[in-house]
């Protein structure tokens, strides 16, 4: 190869790449899958402090499952805040949105898990009063 094809190779390369760099979806989706663990944890959580069997108690998971659903929403604000065009555009936007919404969701499982293993935890003449 001459040395004008290769430079017209890597110019194409370059363009290429350009066009799946870190302003892409990338972002918006990391972000999605960050919440949506959230609110599998969450609903995990839940699930546990209404059974009352097993090793788990449901209490860790709802700390984890609030923290990875605000670190989901965190993430998810990142990316609209890098995303170039409105929803439609390829950018992450709609995606971002989501990823709110889901870690939204997740905070809250969490923070009824709390709330239900905290309530279990109570003494029974505390309860009536």
């Amino acid at each position: 190869m001459s040395s004008p094809e290769v430079l017209t190779m890597s110019i194409q390369l370059v363009t290429a790449a350009e066009d799946y760099g870190v302003q892409g979806r990338g972002p918006s989706i990391v972000a999605d899958l960050v919440a949506l663990a959230s609110v599998a944890i969450g609903a995990l959580a839940l699930a546990r402090t209404k059974r009352r069997t097993g090793a788990g108690n449901g209490r860790n998971g709802a700390i984890v499952a609030m923290a990875v659903g605000l670190t989901g929403m965190i993430l998810a604000g990142v990316a609209l805040a890098i995303a170039d065009g409105g929803p439609g555009t390829g950018n992450g936007v709609v995606g971002s949105v989501l990823a709110i919404a889901l870690g939204l969701i997740g905070i809250v499982l969490g923070g009824l898990a709390r709330a239900r293993y905290r309530r279990a935890d109570l003494p029974t003449d505390r309860l009536t009063g």
